[in-house]
């Protein structure tokens, strides 16, 4: 699979098979995980759902927090995790 860059929100995004995991949205940066991954990362300091427009909550969306960001290491594990389960997701078919 490849990953391919594309604009989301007006923002650039990264997507696999037509599934976005991983993007930026105003100041912040974004991926998409599993349930159970989403429940693990929820439960670290600063962490919160994606909501692009207040009331407007992407469910399986997390903003990674500042923190975060300057843990390199640990921060390339949750944008596999991201990229691993966007992987295990069927393709999306283009909008006609």
């Amino acid at each position: 699979s490849i990953i391919e860059k594309r604009k989301m929100f007006g923002y650039p995004c990264s997507f696999v098979n037509r599934n976005m995991f991983l993007g930026t949205h105003n100041e912040n940066l974004f991926i998409r995980l599993s349930e159970s991954d989403r429940k693990e990362f929820l439960a670290l300091p600063e962490t919160k759902h994606f909501e692009p427009m207040p009331g407007r909550i992407m469910k399986e969306y997390v903003i990674i927090p500042l923190w975060l960001i300057e843990k390199r290491d640990e921060l390339h594990q949750w944008i596999d995790k991201a990229l691993k389960y966007v992987l295990s997701l069927p393709p999306k078919t283009k909008k006609k």
